[in-house]
């Protein structure tokens, strides 16, 4: 019933925007190919700022909120079930801003600006493919055999802080995992930078094209 409200919520934006702006949405001339040209724009301007924000409030917002606020294990056990679908909206929303502006700016035409924001935009979907299919899942398998050695020590359900640190000086075995987790868990953490940044670098050129 919830995602019902809110995709009928969606569509009458979507109709609203249709009725007080049907030039923007609809094409400012008649004929399919405004009309393509404009069903390019609004979707790579949705798809890039859906990405954008989606990775804004996970990396510096969401993220910090939840590690601060829940026992360890379960915000571990939270983020394992949330960053799949993370990098899967992001990722498409990648790939669809990439398809719309590649057909915006053919490569041939395009000038020197146009293909280093498609490269900006071919980067962020390659980090986030790169999470989403190779990081994450190693780091929550590594989380998750971590989380049972962490059970078996009887440390896991503090608050904003961690006994891990502390009990792997007399445990090696542990001592070992935390290192492994630490590479694999930054390896991902770099990608979702880099993709944070490439997505920056084109949220510049496209705040040269507004006119307010």
């Amino acid at each position: 019933m919830a995602w019902a409200t809110r995709f009928l919520s969606a569509v009458c934006f979507f109709a609203a925007g249709v009725l007080f702006a049907p030039d923007v949405l609809l094409g400012a001339r008649s004929g399919s190919g405004a009309t393509a040209v404009t069903a390019a724009k609004v979707s790579h301007l949705l798809c890039f700022a859906t990405s954008w924000g989606a990775a804004f409030w996970a990396t510096f917002i969401g993220g910090i909120i939840m590690f601060k606020n829940l026992p360890r294990h379960q915000f571990g056990n939270l983020q394992g079930k949330m960053f799949p679908a993370y990098f899967t909206l992001i990722s498409a929303c990648a790939a669809v801003s990439v398809a719309a502006f590649a057909y915006l700016h053919p490569w041939k035409t395009a000038s020197a600006v146009e293909r280093y924001q498609l490269g900006f935009l071919i980067s962020a979907l390659g980090f986030n493919l790169s999470n989403l299919l190779v990081f994450t899942p190693m780091t929550i398998e590594m989380m998750k055999k971590r989380h049972k050695m962490e059970r078996e020590l009887s440390i896991g359900d503090e608050v904003g802080w961690s006994k891990n640190v502390k009990s792997a000086k007399s445990n090696p075995a542990l001592a070992a995992m935390n290192k492994k987790f630490g590479m694999i868990h930054g390896l991902s953490s770099l990608a979702n930078i880099m993709s944070f940044g490439s997505l920056a670098m084109h949220s510049w050129y496209l705040a040269s094209k507004l006119e307010l």
